[in-house]
């Protein structure tokens, strides 16, 4: 087998990876992912037509299409990229627009395709955003400049639900609707919350992590908490998280907001007691929330009694989680297949209990490999962060993949009522525009802070002698190191 193509540099940089071509194994990889993507479509169209459908082409081969013009650009603009996390990416898509697909045409509604092909759209809208991002954002770390632009925007996104132009469905006020089309602004937030939060603990960082008043007894230390001001940043945290839970009903948002904020808090720190004040925080607040609002208490009544026959029978009670349950069960070890079982009829079938529909038609095999692929992709988050050379972008692609990590544990927590059900979309998976948008776009700044990592930089180091301490890497364009 020949060997890798290398380039190599003046001089190394203590802790840089290989500077190795990635596109070979992505080429692979990605040819793998779209005969799984085909393979899945043309399976469920047999299962559930007798034959393969028409309609089914187009989306299929402009969803491999669109993932082939993302890699060529790769291959131009990003050629050291990570080569797992896009083709992974895609296969999830694909599956996700099979089950939409096969949902839709089992289910009792009119059965014409037409949420699979919007699906298919947001897709390739969401690959489009991937390469602009991979194309737009060649230094990442160019972003720790707007910190505070990018909350304000992230804010902006969180409240433009609360404006004229909000869109109520359920009891939950989490989108906004203009014409003809609704997009749910926090998804797009929670993008920029990370990079936000990556930016402002990247540089305070230092202080956070040292300076503390220690709690004692006698002669032990027993707890370490922050002065009163470094406290603003666990304020602002918990304070938007509890607006989002108060003010859009959107108890899932306000979990996994909060929670990526902490898991943050603590990489950037390695402090305990930050996440300790931030849980007791969060409870605290949501038990005031659930003393103070109907809603809130109506889940928690879910979560703890959801087979009581009056919760289940009553309005917006317990039937969708219960039902969803029971799909599961029928799914057994290998699943019903597409056409049988009845995850169909079940309300958000292809949104909040794709994963649950999943379970049904491809049994606890077909489930557990796709989970397989969702905690794959966050391990490549995480592999991401570990290589990154700057404190922002280890940050950054941390906060991504516990945010991916994170979110697949809540749906499905909820599903199983390990945790209330809280309605949030599944990576990737669900249908909806927004949400898988801003994941792909997830995936560009993956791309590009990998990229980053293992791209060579030419560099020469000047000093005392090699391997002096006092000796120091200064790249061509000025940085040092």
């Amino acid at each position: 087998m020949a060997e890798p193509r290398t380039e190599p540099t003046t001089a190394a940089v203590d802790g840089a990876l290989p500077a190795v071509t990635k596109r070979g194994p992505e080429l692979r990889l990605l040819v793998a992912a779209a005969a799984f993507v085909l393979l899945t479509l043309g399976t469920a169209s047999i299962t559930v037509t007798g034959g393969i459908e028409p309609s089914l082409l187009v989306p299929a081969f402009v969803l491999v299409g669109a993932a082939v013009a993302l890699h060529v650009l790769l291959r131009f603009v990003a050629p050291y990229a990570d080569p797992v996390v896009m083709p992974v990416a895609l296969a999830l898509t694909g599956l996700g627009l099979t089950m939409i697909w096969a949902l839709e045409m089992t289910g009792p509604g009119e059965a014409d395709g037409t949420e699979a092909q919007r699906q298919m759209l947001w897709a390739v809208a969401g690959m489009a955003l991937c390469g602009a991002t991979v194309a737009f954002v060649r230094e990442p770390r160019r972003l720790s400049l707007y910190t505070y632009l990018l909350a304000v925007a992230a804010l902006f996104l969180l409240l433009l639900p609360l404006s004229p132009v909000g869109h109520e469905v359920l009891g939950a006020r989490r989108w906004i609707q203009v014409g003809g089309f609704t997009m749910q602004p926090s998804e797009f937030a929670k993008v920029l919350l990370v990079v936000f939060l990556a930016s402002y603990l990247g540089r305070q960082r230092q202080v956070l992590a040292t300076v503390s008043r220690t709690v004692r007894v006698g002669r032990f230390k027993i707890f370490s908490v922050p002065r009163a001001r470094d406290l603003a940043p666990m304020a602002v945290g918990w304070g938007m998280a509890i607006l989002l839970l108060v003010g859009t009903r959107d108890l899932g948002t306000s979990l996994l907001l909060f929670g990526t904020f902490l898991a943050v808090l603590y990489a950037a720190t390695a402090r305990k007691s930050w996440v300790l004040i931030g849980l007791v925080a969060f409870a605290a607040g949501a038990y005031v929330a659930y003393l103070l609002f109907g809603h809130v208490q109506n889940r928690v009544e879910i979560w703890l009694d959801a087979f009581d026959p009056e919760i289940y029978n009553r309005p917006g009670g317990s039937f969708q989680v219960v039902e969803g349950m029971f799909a599961l069960a029928e799914g057994g070890i290998f699943g019903t297949g597409f056409h049988d079982g009845f995850s169909q009829e079940i309300f958000a079938a292809d949104s909040d209990l794709i994963l649950v529909s999943i379970g049904e038609k491809l049994g606890l095999t077909g489930l557990i490999a796709v989970l397989a692929l969702l905690f794959l992709l966050a391990q490549r988050g995480f592999r991401i962060a570990l290589g990154a050379k700057d404190t922002f972008l280890k940050l950054t692609a941390f906060g991504y993949a516990f945010l991916t990590a994170f979110d697949v544990f809540i749906v499905l927590g909820g599903a199983t009522l390990i945790i209330p059900l809280t309605g949030m979309t599944t990576p990737f998976l669900s249908a909806g525009g927004s949400a898988l948008m801003a994941n792909w776009v997830i995936i560009g700044l993956w791309l590009t802070i990998s990229e980053s990592a293992r791209r060579p930089q030419q560099s020469f180091t000047v000093g005392t002698a090699p391997g002096d301490p006092a000796t120091e890497v200064i790249d061509v364009r000025g940085r040092t190191g």
